[in-house]
């Protein structure tokens, strides 16, 4: 093969500058410490020696090291460092097990340079036209130090899941018991993984987004005492074991339920990747955890209800997000329902006509095999992929917990009457026992109601109506809880999209969005013709209140209410609560609304007072001097 001279001086310019910038100005990079005790532990970057630095100059991040330079898993400008124009400086970088080691490298970019083609989320991808320097390896003492820790419920009152991820494929366990110091009870995980020819698209499916997950074991907790406070470590002695956790074992007997329920939330990491993270989500998971510290030995769990870790094909973010759920999900059980941004693919096996917009490339060619694979929900529901991947699974399936009866759905397969879905539905709603769980809670991703104007979902929301609708009307399901829509917003009891009397509504379902868990937020209300920058107001009918601030909702139940609170990031208080009765509903909105109610309720008992003392002086004929006026206790508000 023979270059031409325009290839040769090309190739002549890029040599020579490869040498001037690089090897002429002696960059060097190091990262330490070399070997790392446990995921998530420090590492210092310091470079030095860069000549003539740039605002654009990077370090990108490997793993493993002998990816391709545009292979990297992420990258850090070194502006990030307050002293970068004097050529050298350093960072300091948590790393995530990967199961592999990592290496790092300087890349020379300024504005002469191209970068590389924009991806996704309009996030330019910095050029590696310009090599500068790499480190030498960094890696974890153990890379099978069991990680990700997360239970789950089984189908068994009497049982705890828990599930976990190793580098190699080890024989692992579960040992449990009432006390630290006696863990004598031991269950054998089964262990599973997948390749990445099961991945359906790209990217993951491709050098770029693909990495290997390690192996996941799955084991379960058996015969446990209800109510009681077990302890437990996972791994084995061959690879090693985690740290000694806990959690509250079910009890069927339990009069109340509490639950945190939220969607969309997403991970953050610590340095830019193909795609926008959720940085949002560390408030999330503060405040959640503030909760559930607060709950002490009182049983709760979480519910995520789909877009889980918007990996969208980049295998490392669902690294990420376990890591970053692990001390939520490794004491409390973390169920989930399946997210567009977990399935969705050109291909998938069920795409109607009137569907064909709306479920499109959101998965990133995961086509849901890590969200089956990683999570392991009671019942046994899947769905064909139509090609030689997994089947999805984690698709529907229900429980109880004290006294409410939990449903969860998919809004990306087929839930049309005549399909497996809505059998289930059907025959799991008729089978609830109301003396046993007063309360029954439905979850899904995609709304059926919302008044956002961004997402293009109506078709769905038509079918939903039309065929899910009248099974939640006919058997009396109290609340039903969405994702998708990244935003809180609580509507009154609805049939047909009309609201049903407020204070005998609890016959009807009543809707609430509660997709605000950490994904960045959309211009979500219909505007205005006049003012397309501001939305309707009052806001339509039917919409009681609604929120773009990011946060989740705290569910508590009695036997004869059920309270739902949402909570605001921003300052981590309550700022709506919703509460349904078995005899009705009461809405309990934001603290102001409570001040206006106890002025209004003042300014009546006011006049009540007035006229009352006017009325004496004419009955009595007598002036009174010293008018009593009447008050309101806390328990007339």
């Amino acid at each position: 093969m023979s270059f031409g001279i325009e290839q040769k001086r090309a190739f002549f310019v890029l040599v020579v500058s490869v040498l001037i910038i690089g090897f002429a100005n002696g960059v060097k990079l190091e990262a330490f410490p070399k070997i790392l005790n446990s995921s998530g532990d420090n590492i210092t970057l310091r470079w030095e020696d860069i000549s003539s630095p740039s605002g654009k100059d990077w370090v990108g991040i490997y793993s493993p090291p002998d990816s391709a330079d545009d292979r990297f898993i992420g990258f850090i400008y070194l502006s990030s460092c307050p002293n970068w124009k004097k050529g050298s400086c350093s960072i300091n970088l948590p790393l995530i097990n990967l199961r592999s080691p990592y290496e790092f490298r300087i890349f020379h970019w300024d504005n002469s340079i191209n970068a590389r083609p924009v991806h996704g989320d309009r996030n330019p991808l910095p050029s590696t036209a310009h090599f500068l320097a790499k480190s030498q390896s960094v890696t974890f003492r153990n890379l099978n130090d069991p990680a990700q820790l997360h239970l789950a419920f089984t189908s068994n009152q009497d049982e705890m899941r828990v599930m976990f991820v190793t580098k190699d494929d080890l024989k692992s366990y579960v040992q449990y018991g009432l006390g630290e110091e006696g863990l004598d009870e031991v269950a054998e995980a089964v262990s599973i993984t997948y390749k990445q020819s099961d991945m359906c698209d790209a990217p993951a499916n491709t050098n770029l987004g693909w990495r290997d997950p390690g192996y996941i074991h799955d084991a379960v907790m058996q015969r446990l005492k209800p109510g009681k406070r077990y302890f437990y470590q996972v791994g084995s002695n061959e690879g090693g074991w985690s740290s000694i956790r806990s959690f509250v074992s079910p009890d069927k007997e339990l009069d109340e339920t509490i639950a945190f329920v939220f969607g969309d939330m997403g991970t953050s990491l610590p340095y830019k990747t193909f795609r926008w993270t959720q940085a949002e989500s560390e408030l999330t998971i503060k405040w959640l955890l503030r909760d559930l510290e607060e709950l002490r030995d009182k049983p709760a769990f979480l519910s995520h209800i789909g877009d889980l870790s918007y990996a969208r094909g980049y295998a490392w973010s669902w690294d990420s997000f376990f890591s970053q759920i692990e001390p939520l999900a490794s004491k409390f059980p973390y169920h989930v329902c399946i997210g567009n941004h977990e399935y969705d693919w050109p291909q998938q096996p069920w795409k109607p006509s009137w569907a064909s917009s709306v479920y499109g490339t959101d998965g990133g060619g995961e086509c849901g095999v890590p969200y089956s694979l990683k999570f392991h929900m009671p019942g046994n529901s899947s769905f064909p992929t139509g090609n030689s991947s997994p089947a999805t699974r984690n698709l529907y399936y229900s429980f109880d917990v004290g006294v409410v009866h939990f449903v969860y759905i998919s809004t990306e397969t087929n839930f049309l009457q005549g399909s497996d879905q809505y059998a289930f539905i059907e025959h799991d709603l008729r089978q609830v026992d109301r003396i046993k769980t007063p309360f029954v809670v439905v979850q899904g991703h995609r709304p059926m109601y919302t008044t956002s104007s961004r997402i293009g979902d109506a078709p769905i929301r038509e079918k939903m109506q039309e065929h899910l609708e009248p099974l939640f009307v006919e058997f009396g399901v109290n609340l039903v809880l969405w994702g998708h829509v990244h935003s809180y917003e609580r509507f009154c009891p609805l049939k047909n999209s009309s609201c049903g009397n407020m204070d005998i509504g609890a016959n009807l379902p009543i809707h609430v969005v509660v997709g605000m868990g950490g994904n960045e937020v959309q211009p979500q209300w219909q505007p205005r013709p006049d003012h397309p920058a501001d939305p309707i107001y009052p806001q339509p009918i039917g919409s009681i209140y609604r929120s773009e601030e990011f946060g989740y909702t705290r569910m508590h139940a009695t036997r004869s209410k059920l309270s739902v609170s949402y909570v605001g990031n921003h300052d981590g208080q309550v700022h709506d609560i919703l509460e349904i009765r078995l005899k009705g509903i009461e809405i309990v909105s934001s603290s102001w609304i409570w001040f206006l109610k106890a002025v209004s309720l003042f300014l009546v008992g006011t006049l009540l007072g007035f006229f009352g003392s006017i009325l004496y002086y004419y009955t009595t004929g007598k002036k009174s001097r010293n008018v009593q006026w009447a008050t309101l206790s806390n328990s007339d508000l």
